[in-house]
């Protein structure tokens, strides 16, 4: 299992700078969000990854980690999704109006000349 997370994490986070070095301003957003995507997933499996194991308390178990997996990770999972989608939605405002005010939707404003 965790050779399966690895190769996501390292195919996502590839993905994303790939992304991310592209000219066009949407693929920049894209390739942001794919890393995020890829920084979510390596905070989530540093919590646990642990199949068969119990996610609430039981009486009958040990409070210890060994018996348990860690809900900090996912917690900030949670908000990282959260603040993620917020400010993809900003970067895509952003880029309508840029997009508007330019007419091009290169990053640096200059369109490629072909």
């Amino acid at each position: 299992m965790e050779i399966i997370m690895a190769i996501a994490i390292g195919v996502l986070a590839a993905s994303g700078t790939w992304l991310v070095l592209r000219p066009r301003t949407f693929q920049v957003i894209i390739g942001l969000s794919l890393l995020s995507y890829a920084v979510n997933l390596f905070i989530f499996v540093s919590g646990n990854l642990n199949i068969a194991r119990e996610p609430v308390l039981l009486r009958w178990l040990k409070p210890t980690l060994e018996n348990y997996t860690d809900p900090m990770p996912q917690a900030l999972v949670l908000t990282a999704i959260v603040i993620g989608f917020a400010t993809t939605a900003l970067f895509l405002v952003l880029l309508m109006a840029a997009r508007g005010l330019s007419d091009t939707d290169h990053v640096d404003g200059v369109e490629d000349e072909a």
